[in-house]
Order: C-alpha cells, then structure tokens, then sequence
C-alpha cells in the first residue's frame, strides 16, 4: 500500500490489521491539501482517528458516532509517533 507520493505505507493492506496494532507507519503522512501532518504546525496534535480496537474490530463505546460539540465522548485514536496504525488510545471527541 502505497501513499499518492509513491512511499511504501504497509507491505499489503491485510497487513494494516495484523498483529497486536497493526501495521508500523512508514514515512510522511499527507492532508488532502497536500501539508504533512508530521511537520506541519497546522496539525499540533498528531492523532489518526479510527475508532478501532488494536485488531482492526470497531471499538463500538469509542468511536466518537454520538458526538456533539458539547459532549464529553471519547474516541480511539492513534498518536502519528507511536508508529502502529491501530496502537489507540481513548481521546475527547472534540479534541482537534
């Protein structure tokens, strides 16, 4: 699995959930306009959201689905730097 820019992500996209946290992270992360998100100081908190248990399964009380800007909801998300795709940890919803 490659990103836009060509750098191997994952070896294959089964390996993105195998293991305990899927697949280690491979090189630099783009937004959809193009910023990396590793060194942009646009991006201060480096979170991937995906409301996933470390197997690739849906966290179903941790996935942010009800949220409301009010709301103290917690979701599974992952910190770029840990380096594993699913190794997540719950973080407030309306964390940006």
């Amino acid at each position: 699995v490659s990103c836009p820019q060509g750098q191997l992500l994952a070896k294959s996209w089964s390996s993105f959930f195998e293991g305990q946290a899927g697949a280690a992270l491979r090189g630099p992360i783009y937004s959809f306009n193009g910023r990396n998100v590793l060194t942009d100081p646009l991006w201060p908190r480096r979170l991937a959201w995906h409301g996933s248990t470390p197997r690739g399964g849906h966290a179903r009380r941790w996935d942010c689905q009800g949220w409301r800007s009010s709301s103290t909801a917690e979701g599974m998300a992952t910190a770029l730097g840990e380096g594993r795709l699913l190794a997540g940890h719950r973080h407030n919803c309306s964390t940006p």
